[in-house]
């Protein structure tokens, strides 16, 4: 069976179940409410010259200040009688052409402006900010009263003032986005390929930026009219008789306590056209954002949330266990599918082991790891089932307060990229020195005096002046060790290294790995070891369990495993690894791709790419069943010793 041929199903159904953008923007109440209004008002604003209304400029002195509902006249007259209906719908239209036209033009001169200055750096950068920031000296309703005041009264001029004063506030952000955009290697790539700089910034860079421009237009429309009510309402803006929000708002400020009305029906249409163009532009900005969008437009909690069915799992007998995980599950809740990103894993480390989870890229080893101290960010994900028990403790059932005293303290995490990992605007001083000062209550001459140990321990040379060094000033293994450092700060029981020697070179990859094994024999902690290199297994690991389609499919000693695999899937990865001094020992890749997670299929999830699979593999559960004391394997036919997959 072909790649092509086994992906197909699969992905259509995941396709139509994730929600899409439009259905994403319904999910969020305030932002369809804003919509609603917004649309409502835009369109009775446009229908205007259809509508059967009065003649918003025609006077009638016999009818002036006429209070709300009074008859032929809904929301009543101002003081020269005129329809305050008639002028609210055609105000609204005035209003409304206004703040689009002046954010349109913002928008346009301050991005072109901003990716300029981005892009070209140098004196070009130079000149063009410093311009801006002249601008920007001044507060800007002054500058648009004085820009009026030079050019005269009237709406038009008031738009050209209102869109020069915010041409800044759009330039600056885009040519700070910019200027990171145009370090990127994907622009170099396209340098070259041979782009001019013209292609480069409209081809390569704009696509990037214009999500950023959206947001900032649906954010500002609001301010626009607002600030045009402003100056409309020192008459500077709309001019007798022509209507607009904030001229009528200052005509009736005159009468404001004998006709209150007057005043009241504009001020009230420009806070809901206000407010509901905001809401609309949050909406629009949380579902340009991907890490928003994956969760349903809900910001992540500081703990994953845990919906355990049934009574919690009784706490392990064993004594000397460090960490006892029994069939957790973890779910991810996106749109109307459920990826079953963990389904059912058992894990145990003893004090002072190490026990490698091998799989490839995307079969739960992340997710298993971060479940245990709840890091899975919520929404989408939560755990469903199980427990995790830390020397004996339920961590699911811990407080939000226990957790964060055991996160860094009792357990310890160890990332693939330490440049990520460790904050780039403080020294690494800093950060271990917050690592320690965070769990231990020592004064700040002992807290510097162990980060010093701690580096030293960890091998790093100098470290007296290392601390007062910043991540991008170290390599790349320094910057690793630093990471051990601090998570060996609290004298962790649990150090969970999430594949922490991917990113680095082979040499280099060595010396961190001795360097784990050398400190967990002399701390004596337990070490859960998430790799997909069968090497870095057989160097540093006592146990192994490997992981598929969020399941483990076998675990056993390391040398048990390596030497006599039982699963085919096992096998095949083994196979994969090249063997030094065998030049013509073929390594073949597997076949197809890993299931889906929200549809996975019945039986074994590893049967379609499978050579060994027969017909009752796709039927039924398959249990982790033990074929020896310390050996256990998923698969219903067991490789033999010496077979191959």
């Amino acid at each position: 069976m072909t790649d092509t041929a086994m992906s197909a199903p699969a992905k259509s159904p995941a396709k139509a179940a994730r929600p899409g953008t439009f259905s994403l923007f319904l999910n969020n109440t305030l932002a369809t409410c804003g919509l609603v209004i917004l649309i409502a008002v835009c369109l009775i604003a446009l229908a205007a010259p259809l509508l059967p209304l009065a003649n918003p400029d025609v006077t009638a002195p016999a009818n002036r200040l006429l209070p709300i509902f009074s008859d032929g006249h809904w929301l009543g007259t101002d003081h020269l009688g005129r329809d305050l209906l008639s002028r609210l719908v055609w105000g609204t239209r005035v209003s409304l052409a206004v703040g689009l036209s002046a954010t349109i033009i913002a928008a346009f001169f301050g991005s072109l402006l901003g990716l300029v200055a981005g892009y070209a750096g140098g004196r070009v950068d130079a000149m063009i900010m410093r311009g801006i920031d002249m601008v920007m000296a001044f507060p800007y309703i002054l500058l648009a009263l004085a820009i009026v005041a030079v050019l005269g009264p009237g709406l038009l001029n008031a738009l050209y003032a209102i869109a020069l004063v915010n041409i800044p506030f759009f330039a600056r952000n885009i040519r700070g986005i910019t200027l990171g955009l145009s370090r990127r290697e994907f622009v170099d790539a396209a340098r070259l390929s041979g782009k001019s700089p013209a292609q480069i910034l409209f081809v390569e860079i704009l696509p990037n930026v214009l999500p950023v421009i959206v947001i900032t237009m649906s954010t500002t429309v609001g301010w626009m009219i607002l600030e045009t009510a402003g100056l409309s309402f020192l008459g500077l803006g709309a001019q007798p008789p022509q209507a607009d929000l904030g001229s009528m708002l200052g005509e009736g400020r005159k009468i404001l306590f004998t006709a209150p009305h007057v005043s009241i029906v504009p001020g009230v249409m420009i806070f809901i056209l206000v407010m509901s163009i905001n809401l609309f532009g949050d909406g629009v900005r949380d579902i340009l954002d991907p890490r928003l969008r994956s969760g349903s437009l809900t910001r992540p909690m500081a703990r994953t949330v845990v919906k355990r069915d049934g009574e919690p799992l009784p706490a392990p007998s064993a004594k000397g266990g460090v960490l006892d995980v029994r069939d957790m599950r973890t779910e991810f809740q996106i749109g109307g599918s459920v990826y079953k990103a963990v389904g059912g894993v058992d894990l145990n480390l003893k004090v002072g082991e190490c026990l490698g989870l091998v799989g490839e890229s995307g079969s739960g080893k992340s997710v298993t790891a971060m479940s245990i101290m709840g890091l899975v960010p919520t929404p989408p994900g939560r755990i469903a089932g199980g427990a995790a028990f830390l020397e004996g403790e339920d961590l699911f059932a811990a407080s939000n307060s226990r957790i964060r005293e055991l996160r860094g303290g009792s357990v310890a995490y160890v990332f693939q990229d330490p440049l990520t990992t460790l904050h780039p605007l403080f020294t690494v001083g800093d950060q271990l020195k917050e690592a320690i000062g965070t769990h231990q209550p020592l004064s700040t001459a002992q807290i510097r005096d162990k980060a010093i140990e701690l580096l030293s321990l960890v091998r790093i040379p100098n470290p007296v002046e290392r601390l007062s060094a910043y991540p991008h000033e170290l390599s790349g293994g320094m910057r690793q060790r630093v990471c051990i450092a601090m998570a060996l700060a609290n004298d962790a029981k649990l150090l969970i290294a999430d594949e922490p020697t991917t990113a680095l070179d082979v040499t280099v990859q060595s010396q961190i790995l001795t360097l784990m094994n050398q400190l967990r024999r002399e701390r004596n902690a337990a070490i859960l070891f998430i790799t997909h290199d069968f090497g870095v297994v057989s160097a540093l690991c006592d146990r192994v369990a490997v992981m598929y389609a969020g399941r483990i499919v076998e675990t056993g000693k390391a040398d048990d495993v390596l030497s006599n695999p039982q699963h085919p899937y096992t096998a095949k990865l083994i196979e994969c690894v090249p063997v030094l001094g065998e030049p013509g020992r073929r390594l073949d890749a597997i076949d197809g791709r890993p299931p889906v997670v929200n549809k996975l299929p019945a039986g074994c999830a590893f049967a379609d790419r499978c050579s060994q699979v027969r017909s009752e593999c796709r039927t039924g559960d398959i249990d982790l069943a033990a074929t020896s004391e310390d050996h256990s394997v998923r698969c219903l036919y067991p490789l033999t010793p010496g077979a191959t997959a």
